[in-house]
């Protein structure tokens, strides 16, 4: 196999894992010396570009007692072998593609072995040979008649050289994938809480070695947890539904903006990337301070803001609501909303908990204020811990996974909310489902409330002009 020119050097030479890579190109050649390699650019769904390599050539097969080459593409991520290669259909003018259960109707190819891909176990040899089973139980290709019908006997035999830079839909967005990014306590909790608390097919575990919560990943790989992958590569989160972040990166800096920027900085290093691997995906921001990181992240991921939230005030909303329905006998969700500091203020729904209507939030009265107060004290010094985090973190998951239409108090784009005319993310109660985060409508806040609210506006927008996004 032929990788000397120029061209193939240059790019090659950008893959994270040059060396393996080259050797199992080598091993593909050795078995298959009918696919190529070759050098294009890759298009993802968000119509970025990459120049990677490609494996073009016809898989042989048979059906019906017939021989038939299927004409198939396979483009190696920049990552490879760690992650498993694209693989999609080379279907020419008069050939149709045969929508089934490992093809979809763009000819992406999803199999098992591309799902359950785990280097060095998974090799593109085994996933040829995959291929070649499957299609000879269903061919992916047939002819284009004039009469309409479709024969998978009138398949073609040729190779042909389309160029193909549709990078077409995520296999994965229709798992239950989550990925976690960030060791440390907090992340650890997370993970844990997430494996309880939801049914996942995949939970994905990344350390950032940049991230003073960094640890944790090595305990995860020696004991080796069921539906656990721990990875150092971003690429692994890919199709993720839910992107949990918890890492962390303080630093020695003196001043509290110099401190914050720090964590900005390690931010741009993989947001970015979290959004384009996993563009359907909700981001569920856990790092501190919650909202500022939360309004980062809204800003470098791209993403619509219904898909950027905070964990936020959900922890404090669950504990107030379950002392008003234990302690004080009454039986109505409450939501701790606006900063995630001494500023933030309770409301009360208007409906009660087992409810099917959609909640509201009531307008603040002499009767709910002093319950809220004083299940506000009684919860007061529970403080913020890992596992209790974690806990919360799974609640707001398991909301998105399932599309449970749950109302949580998450840190949210508040612009347009009850008056506030600045770009600042405070926690506000959101029904929260697979297709992310949709606010309750504002009310009028009693004085106090109202007071605490805006000094939190301010003081938030002012400490985002200071960061370099």
């Amino acid at each position: 196999m032929d990788v000397s020119s120029e061209k193939t050097q240059r790019i090659l030479s950008k893959y994270k894992f040059r060396d393996v890579a080259i050797e199992e190109l080598q091993k593909i050649h050795r078995i298959f010396p009918g696919m190529t390699p070759s050098t294009g650019t890759y298009t993802f769904t968000d119509s970025t570009q990459k120049d990677l390599l490609k494996l073009v050539g016809n898989l042989p097969v048979k059906y019906g007692g017939r021989s038939y080459n299927i004409p198939i593409l396979l483009w190696l991520m920049d990552s490879f072998p760690i992650t498993p290669p694209i693989c999609l259909l080379r279907p020419t003018a008069n050939m149709v593609i045969r929508e089934g259960k490992h093809v979809d109707a763009q000819g992406r190819l999803y199999l098992p072995g591309l799902h359950n891909w785990d280097y060095p176990k998974s090799s593109v040899v085994g996933l040829l040979n995959e291929m070649i089973a499957q299609f000879e139980e269903e061919p992916p290709l047939s002819t284009r008649t004039t009469g309409g019908s479709e024969d998978p006997h009138d398949l073609l035999a040729f190779v042909s050289n389309l160029k193909i830079t549709d990078g077409g839909s995520r296999h994965d967005q229709q798992l239950n994938k989550v990925t976690v990014i960030g060791g440390g306590d907090l992340g650890m909790a997370s993970v844990m809480s997430i494996l309880s608390k939801c049914k996942v097919d995949k939970l994905v575990f990344i350390d950032v070695a940049e991230s003073s919560t960094k640890g944790g990943s090595t305990d995860l790989e020696i004991f080796s947890l069921p539906k656990v992958e721990v990875s150092r590569d971003f690429s692994a989160s890919v199709g993720s539904k839910v992107v949990v972040v918890t890492a962390n990166a303080w630093s020695s800096e003196q001043s509290y903006v110099s401190v914050v920027q720090t964590n900005v900085d390690l931010y741009r290093g993989f947001i970015p990337n979290l959004a384009r691997l996993s563009p359907n995906a909700v981001l569920v921001i856990a790092s501190q301070p919650v909202d500022i990181m939360t309004h980062v992240a809204w800003r470098q991921s791209g993403l619509p803001p219904t898909h950027v939230i905070g964990a936020g005030c959900n922890l404090d909303s669950e504990r107030v609501s379950h002392a008003l329905d234990i302690n004080l006998n009454t039986h109505k969700p409450a939501w701790v909303i606006g900063e995630l500091s001494d500023n933030k203020v309770a409301v009360m729904s208007n409906t009660g908990l087992s409810s099917s209507v959609k909640p509201e939030i009531a307008s603040g009265s002499a009767t709910t204020k002093p319950l809220l107060d004083r299940a506000f004290e009684i919860v007061k010094n529970r403080g913020q811990r890992s596992w209790s985090v974690g806990l919360s973190v799974a609640d707001i998951t398991n909301s998105v996974l399932t599309d449970k239409k749950k109302t949580h108090s998450v840190s949210t784009l508040a612009q347009g909310w009850g008056g506030i005319g600045t770009e600042v993310f405070l926690s506000l109660p959101c029904i929260m489902g697979a297709n992310g985060s949709t606010r309750l409508a504002g009310v009028s806040l009693g004085q106090e409330d109202d007071s605490k609210l805006r000094d939190s506006v301010s003081s938030l927008s002012n400490l985002m002009s200071q960061l370099r996004i």
